[in-house]
Parts: C-alpha cells; sequence; structure tokens
C-alpha cells in the first residue's frame, strides 16, 4: 500500500506558527513528515493588555503564511487538505476577522479558532499517539503555549481537560517586566499560576496520572537544557525521560537568567528568549502540583503536540 496523499496542518499560536506537511504510512498509521518549519512570530503581542491584535504583528503572521502557502503548493496539497487551527490569542482579539480575512486571502482556506476543550485533545492526540514506554493509566498531557496552557488527563482518549489563560507570552507582560523578573514579580505571577493550577486541580483528577508528558516549544528547549545538548535534537528530546528535581533546577536557572544570558545559549531560539523565564516558572509549578497530587518523580518530553493532532484528524476525514 502506498502513503496517503499529503495534507497541511498549519498552528498559530501566540508566539509562533508552525506547518507540517506529511502523509500517513498506511501500515503503522504513524505520520510521514514531508515538511515540518516554525516561525516565531508574536501575533499575541500586547493582546492580554489591548484585546487586539498588533497590525505589525499581523503582517509578521500573514508574511510567514504567504512562505507556508509556497510549500503547501510545493508538496501539491489539495485546498481541501489544508487545516488551518488559532489558538489563545485569536481567542482574545477583538480584531480577529482582520487576521483571519488575510489568512483565508492567501491560503483560500478560513481558519479556526478553536477553544481551549478543542486545543487539549488535539494536543493529547499528538503527543500520546508518538511517545512510547508510557505506563498504563492515565497520561496527564501539559502544552505550554504563549496565551494558555491545557493539561489534559486519559489513556488513549482524553477523559478530563481545561485550558488555562496562562501561557509564557501573557505571563511576561503581566508580570515579568523586570530583566532579570524580581522577586516580588516572580511572586506575583506565582500567585497567578497557582490559582488556575487550583482550578486546574478541580476540573482535572491530578492524583490519578501515572505519567506527566509535557509539549510544546517551552518544555522541549528546557528538556534540551536539561540534557546537556550543545545543539538542538529533536530526536533526543522525543521520549526524554527526565527527574521532576532536575528539571525544577533548570527552571529556576532559566529565570533568573537576564535575557543577554538566555541569549548565549544556543538552544534557545531567539523567539523565546524574552518568555523562556515565564513558561519556565508555569513547568515548575505544574511538575510541584501534579508530583505532590499523584507521586510521579519523572516527566516523559514529547516532540509532537497539537500540529500532529491537527494532521492526524485531518487524515482521518480525508481518508
Amino acid at each position: 500500500m502506498s502513503l496517503s496523499a499529503p495534507v497541511a496542518a498549519i498552528d498559530c499560536g501566540t508566539n509562533s506558527i508552525r506547518l507540517l506537511i506529511a502523509r500517513r504510512d498506511p501500515t503503522t498509521g504513524a505520520l510521514v513528515d514531508l515538511e515540518r518549519r516554525l516561525e516565531m512570530v508574536r501575533l499575541g503581542l500586547g493582546v492580554d493588555r489591548t484585546g487586539r491584535f498588533d497590525p505589525v504583528a499581523i503582517e509578521r503572521t500573514l508574511g510567514a503564511a504567504r512562505g507556508y502557502q509556497e510549500l503547501i503548493t510545493h508538496h501539491g496539497v489539495a485546498p481541501r487538505d489544508v487545516r488551518f487551527v488559532a489558538t489563545s490569542a485569536t481567542r482574545d482579539a477583538a480584531n480577529r476577522e482582520v487576521f483571519i480575512g488575510g489568512i483565508e486571502q492567501i491560503l483560500g482556506v478560513r481558519p479556526e479558532v478553536i477553544t481551549g476543550d478543542e486545543e487539549a485533545a488535539l494536543s493529547f492526540r499528538g503527543a500520546v499517539s508518538t511517545v512510547d514506554g508510557l505506563p498504563e493509566g492515565p497520561r496527564l498531557v501539559v502544552d505550554i503555549g504563549g496565551g494558555s496552557t491545557e493539561l489534559v488527563l486519559g489513556t488513549e482518549t482524553p477523559t478530563h481537560r481545561i485550558s488555562l489563560d496562562i501561557g509564557s507570552v501573557r505571563l511576561t507582560e503581566r508580570h515579568l517586566a523586570t530583566d532579570p523578573p524580581t522577586a516580588a514579580e516572580i511572586a506575583a505571577a506565582t500567585v497567578d499560576i497557582d490559582a488556575l493550577l487550583d482550578e486546574a486541580a478541580a476540573a482535572v483528577p491530578l492524583q490519578r496520572a501515572t505519567a506527566l508528558v509535557g509539549v510544546a516549544g517551552t518544555v522541549t528547549t528546557i528538556t534540551a537544557v536539561a540534557e546537556g545538548l550543545q545543539d538542538y535534537r529533536p530526536d533526543v528530546t522525543h521520549g526524554a525521560t527526565l527527574q521532576i528535581e532536575d528539571v525544577e533546577r533548570e527552571c529556576r536557572d532559566l529565570l533568573s537568567r537576564t535575557r543577554v544570558q538566555r541569549a548565549e545559549h544556543r538552544l534557545i531560539h531567539p523567539g523565546r528568549i524574552d518568555v523562556i523565564g515565564a513558561g519556565a516558572l508555569i513547568w515548575s509549578r505544574i511538575m510541584q502540583r501534579v508530583a505532590a497530587a499523584s507521586g510521579i518523580t519523572q516527566t516523559r518530553t514529547s516532540e509532537h503536540d497539537i500540529l500532529d493532532g491537527i494532521a492526524l484528524d485531518l487524515l482521518d476525514h480525508v481518508g
């Protein structure tokens, strides 16, 4: 049997826009990547404060979309097999139609502004389907984005999920203005995170989790740092198992560094330098909460997340 026709999945968040063009292997059901691209566009710049997209941020994102359209055309992906998903920043922006209309004109498809619950389910599918050796029982997948963080629990499919309005960009803009952040700023940010985690614990039974799987750029970057890599290697970070106490130490270090010091670290993408500290704080507080509730002492990392979930879902519908 031959590989399926290609599909194109696009995930547009608060900080980045990503493209996956893939086929499905009919024997294994796994995705076979043709293209996997990322552009740091910071679409959600200032949205938490103003409730609107900045025109310059919109143009940056549309520019990235034009480049993606060239790749989609190159690989012969039919318009019906393209899915563009927009998440936290687009949910919050009052002028979202300007952005949505621009994307529709470029790609010929209308972006889907999905709910936090939909985002959580897609992230879960993308992560759990690709990480080997997970224990039996419910797995907790955590997706830390720029504007929101999703926690979703399940075995093969989600049973509990919640989307929290806290992410690396949103938290940085709200609290961590000083370089490096002051103790008072970190304390205020921690109060916000913990209050939302109280809501999460009421909606998602963290004590049932048998494994903690982190996805997306904050977690994968921290994993690469904790692994002591000299160059970013997704073949090493994907599926990595780390002790929570070791990851927490790296989180504290990243949060305490200046932006210049972070920039010296070749593993940190330039588009994450100013917000990785906030992401590290979010991840640290989540790990502590989950460990206390479940007794879990390790984390697993997945390089596959909502982007893969979008592609798999799209393939389900196109055959």
